[in-house]
């Protein structure tokens, strides 16, 4: 028989804490009594054999902000039924279920029906062979299973998983494994260094820009306001098939070509500045305006050395950079941020455009081949 909805989160798990609270999620259901169901959620479907793993992640996830749990299925025959049903946005899969194992069952949806995957096991830690295949197969990343569920330790979950899920939802299946874009093999950069801000809703934009730099992009820093688990997951996946280099911010660090530096931990601060070149430092300060790393910190400092540069602000529900990048426009610098969707600006956007700052508007999927338009000497089009 299959299963429709997600079982009730009473079930007793030894050593985890599971929340009593039953729901039924699916079609003709009532709305859940955490009013989550809305239609710009996340939809994932959970695929496990173990009905206390399968209760365990629908309280996981029904905690986490812009996720819903739409279905969950015991098997694979289970799942491909509920995929043509329920059509969900993202896919979690164990990897050892009796009949077709969650491996097996993940190369058949990359090579019929391709969707975000996500693999959950006490095996596919990162690091692993298993997670290694996994990834190679398709998977968009592997998580843990939660050995230990303490309050802190579940509010972590579901604040890491949720992240997950949300950037899996938007990721780029045909991007993967591609180093460069062919329209990239005529770059060569005009000397600017590119600084962006994004925050957990653009880490798969952040991913994408990495993946189309050629071995000579500018030199760009990127600070992404995300769980630094999902970062470093996300790049450690990323780093074998792009063709620049990837490396975390440090202090008295001389900015130069070919690499990406990202700046995540919400320790310090980062800043550039001009030491007869382009140099990235770190701070440790206080939170402004209530976040650290700042991104207003850190497009003011670019204005304030006066380096020839580009600065862009990616999606992400809050202001932080926008005054920041509104000083670095105003001292000629080129700008954009990321506009979303017709109808519905980004906030970052929208607050620019009140403010009368001269930045452009680019859509999350041209922000890639935007950035190398712009700081590229020749025309990448011609």
């Amino acid at each position: 028989m299959r299963e429709h909805l997600c079982p009730l989160r009473h079930l007793f798990v030894p050593g985890a804490l599971m929340l009593a609270c039953p729901v039924t999620i699916g079609a003709g259901s009532q709305e859940p009594a955490n009013g989550k169901m809305n239609m710009s959620n996340v939809r994932v479907l959970i695929v496990d054999d173990s009905a206390a793993m399968r209760a365990l992640f629908c309280d996981i996830l029904d905690q986490a902000k812009g996720v819903e749990v739409v279905g969950t299925a015991r098997s694979a025959d289970e799942a491909r039924d509920q995929i043509d049903e329920l059509n969900p946005d993202v896919l979690t899969l164990d990897v050892e279920m009796p009949g077709m194992t969650g491996m097996e069952f993940l190369a058949e949806i990359m090579g019929s029906k391709p969707m975000p995957v996500i693999m959950l096991s006490s095996v596919t830690q990162q690091g692993t062979g298993t997670a290694q295949k996994a990834i190679e197969l398709g998977a968009v990343d592997c998580f843990p299973k939660p050995l230990h569920s303490s309050p802190e330790e579940f509010n972590a979950t579901v604040e890491k998983l949720g992240a997950l899920i949300i950037a899996a939802a938007s990721s780029d299946l045909s991007a993967s494994g591609e180093a460069g874009g062919a329209s990239t093999s005529g770059f060569e950069p005009d000397g600017r260094v590119v600084v962006l801000a994004g925050g957990s809703e653009s880490i798969e934009t952040v991913r994408q820009v990495i993946a189309a730099y050629p071995a000579n992009c500018p030199p760009t820093v990127i600070l992404v306001d995300a769980d630094a688990d999902v970062v470093e997951r996300a790049v450690d996946r990323l780093r074998p098939s792009v063709a620049c280099k990837i490396e975390e911010a440090g202090s008295n660090v001389m900015l130069v070509p070919g690499t990406v530096y990202l700046a995540f931990r919400d320790t310090a601060h980062v800043v550039v500045e001009n030491d007869y070149a382009p140099v990235l430092n770190v701070i440790e300060r206080d939170p402004v305006g209530g976040h650290r790393p700042s991104a207003d910190m850190l497009f003011a400092s670019v204005a304030r050395a006066g380096l020839p540069a580009l600065g862009g602000l990616l999606a992400e529900d809050n202001i932080d950079g926008v005054r920041g990048l509104d000083a670095l426009a105003k001292t000629g610098a080129q700008a954009f941020a990321e506009s979303g969707q017709e109808g519905e600006l980004n906030q970052r956007f929208a607050e620019l455009s009140k403010m009368g700052t001269k930045a452009a508007g680019v859509a999350a999927s041209d922000v890639p081949g935007w950035i190398l338009s712009a700081t590229s000497k020749q025309d990448l089009a011609a």
